[in-house]
């Protein structure tokens, strides 16, 4: 079967080769890959910018139907369609991180596309415990959001209290930041979103999404613009995206006191900032690292609730074969999420 693997460290090194289909052992659940999504971890193993462990198949988020299951297998049936929460594909099971669901904590966590071998192929071995099965009234390309969604979620329903009518900043409008502006947009909040130039395509597709407004900061006086809206004091919360240096002394700038800074971004070096704002406006700061067990829990529930429309989120299917044109409208940021499939 064709895969998209990384062969060897280094800038790029990744190739469509044919690989032997595993084969499915007691206690785990063989899943033929429906839709994968590309996600910013996967341009990174690409670029080297992300620890990975080559030879090994890119990919993390998927949906797929069950192929076969092992022998001791008793909560999935072959016909199941699922999701799998690939981030816990290795996990020492046993430290504190791992026995309270705290699982990306784990000092031996290795997940899928980078540690171990992803989606980015036609079929998966996985755990049963990594298989989360689908509501009915859910498409196979929605479930293949399930682990970004779990990011927003974890980002906007778990760390903090953001209230209807509060006011949020949202900075960087990739497939993560869209799906945290959908959550915000449900829980009655006003919501600004802020890119770049490069991002004038998800602008347009966050206003679509419900955004009250959304600023071009390449044209646009963001800090004019927050102050006249919030009167002065600044947004209640601020959500960034975009992992910019930029973005985060902007987003340190427009919150007021007492607000709340969640980073969900990753700037991936050292950054110089004006860190005694945090005190001086005595913010609430918080770090959102993926997701957690009951965050999972939680993202069924909402697929199941309809309570998110992932759809629009979808611009572009596209098959597997296609995965470097696929990889440059991401670079490009010419597009929402993108999902590919296997021919």
């Amino acid at each position: 079967m064709l895969a998209v693997m990384k062969t060897k460290q280094g800038f790029g090194n990744v190739t469509c080769t044919n690989i032997d289909e595993p084969t499915c052992s007691a206690g785990s659940v063989k899943v033929k890959v429906a839709y994968l999504g590309i996600c910013g971890t996967d341009l990174h193993v690409f670029h080297d910018t992300f620890k990975n462990n080559p030879p090994v198949i890119l990919g993390h988020e998927f949906s797929g139907v069950v192929s076969q299951i092992g022998e001791g297998v008793s909560s999935i049936s072959v016909g199941d369609r699922v999701a799998v929460l690939g981030s816990t594909a290795v996990t020492c099971g046993t430290c504190h991180y791992c026995k309270t669901g705290n699982y990306m904590f784990c000092n031996d966590r290795r997940g899928m596309g980078h540690g171990v071998h992803g989606s980015f192929t036609k079929y998966v071995v996985v755990r049963e415990d990594m298989v989360y099965k689908i509501p009915e009234n859910i498409s196979l390309e929605e479930a293949a959001l399930s682990e970004p969604l779990a990011c927003a979620v974890q980002a906007i329903e778990e760390l903090t209290n953001i209230q209807l009518g509060d006011t949020v900043l949202l900075s960087g409008p990739g497939p993560i930041g869209l799906l945290c502006l959908s959550l915000l947009v449900e829980k009655g909040c006003k919501v600004i979103v802020a890119g770049t130039s490069a991002d004038e395509f998800r602008l347009h597709l966050a206003k679509k999404l419900g955004a009250d407004i959304v600023v071009n900061v390449n044209h646009e006086d963001v800090e004019c613009m927050i102050a006249k809206e919030t009167k002065g004091c600044g947004v209640d919360v601020v959500v960034e995206c975009a992992g910019a240096v930029s973005s985060i002394n902007s987003c340190l700038k427009n919150v007021k006191k007492l607000g709340k800074f969640i980073q969900v971004g990753i700037v991936g070096h050292d950054i110089t900032l004006d860190y005694d704002t945090v005190l001086y406006k005595q913010i609430q700061l918080f770090g959102s690292l993926a997701h957690s067990m009951k965050t999972w829990d939680r993202v069924m529930q909402i697929l199941e609730q309809k309570k998110v429309n992932l759809a629009p989120i979808i611009t572009h299917k596209m098959s597997l074969s296609e995965w470097e044109k696929a990889f440059e409208l991401c670079e490009k940021k010419s597009c929402g999420k993108v999902l590919l499939h296997y021919e």
